[in-house]
């Protein structure tokens, strides 16, 4: 048998080729397809004139990054994008701090009514997001909160869904450390932060990412509490700015390839800690 002959024979054996394994990842690759075909027609548009946005080659016949000019030189553009940001980015650090203080209390501290306060913030989950708007602006109108940063951001400044993944999470980290370090003199707020919380980075990070994603994309109550199109979220900016401009199909789709850059760069940067999350939770269960 010839050299060429064993490193061939060596490599099947080392990646042996079975049926299964290629219709799994025939699937993968068509459903890779299907999911990142439309995010391809959006930046391919982006990248044409009125004239060419109904042709439906992916690549543009004259390529041109003239709406990307025209949408970042509009003063609105830019202010819709600063309050998703800002809207984004406190919610989420809100989210971080109160989620992960709750779960942590209700993982590792022992007081009567502990699992009836845990059923109550589960229970919460249950209800529609939809019943709870007529709540939220009743609220937000007697707080004088109408058409304000805070009128969008308090619903979602702490999440059930967050509190329990954190004190899942928190339950797994040993008594031990906690013990130890009281013995070292910490208090519990201090434990909590130096101690307890590095130890579950993964679930902060895809808290942190579910969190982002879900408030930058967010539209019905944002739409519902603004007034002003100078307090608009991008989603809502968006959407008027359609309209204003007689669905200006290359401008909406040259806003919308903007608005995906902070979501791709939070999940760039976070994404081992979701793939260590996934795995911790399985190992767990």
């Amino acid at each position: 048998m010839s050299p060429n002959d064993r490193s061939l024979k060596a490599r099947h054996q080392a990646f042996p080729i079975h049926p299964g394994r290629i219709f799994t990842w025939t699937l993968l690759f068509l459903g890779g397809v299907v999911m990142v075909t439309p995010i391809l027609f959006m930046l391919s548009t982006s990248l044409k004139d009125a004239s060419q946005v109904y042709d439906l080659r992916l690549i543009p016949e004259a390529p041109s990054l003239d709406n990307y000019k025209v949408v970042l030189s509009d003063g609105r553009f830019l202010r819709w994008f600063l309050n998703s940001v800002i809207v984004a980015v406190c919610v989420t650090l809100s989210n971080v701090f109160f989620d992960s203080l709750v779960g942590y209390t209700l993982a590792k501290f022992q007081f009567r009514g502990r699992y009836l306060v845990f059923l109550a913030i589960l229970s919460t989950l249950m209800i529609p997001t939809e019943m709870l708007v007529i709540p939220w602006y009743l609220m937000a109108s007697s707080f004088g909160w109408i058409d304000s940063y805070w009128g969008i951001m308090f619903p979602g400044m702490m999440t059930a869904f967050g509190t329990f993944l954190m004190k899942q999470f928190f339950e797994t980290v040993p008594d031990e450390f906690l013990e130890a370090a009281r013995v070292d003199g910490l208090n519990e707020f201090t434990i909590w932060w130096r101690v307890a919380m590095p130890l579950v980075t993964p679930a902060l990070s895809a808290l942190a990412i579910f969190t982002f994603l879900g408030n930058w994309t967010a539209f019905f109550w944002p739409l519902i509490v603004t007034n002003s199109r100078e307090l608009y979220t991008l989603p809502i900016g968006l959407s008027s700015f359609a309209v204003e401009q007689a669905i200006q199909w290359e401008m909406i789709m040259t806003g919308a390839s903007l608005a995906t850059i902070p979501t791709l760069i939070v999940f760039l940067l976070l994404q081992r800690y979701i793939v260590r999350g996934v795995m911790l939770a399985g190992l767990k269960g």
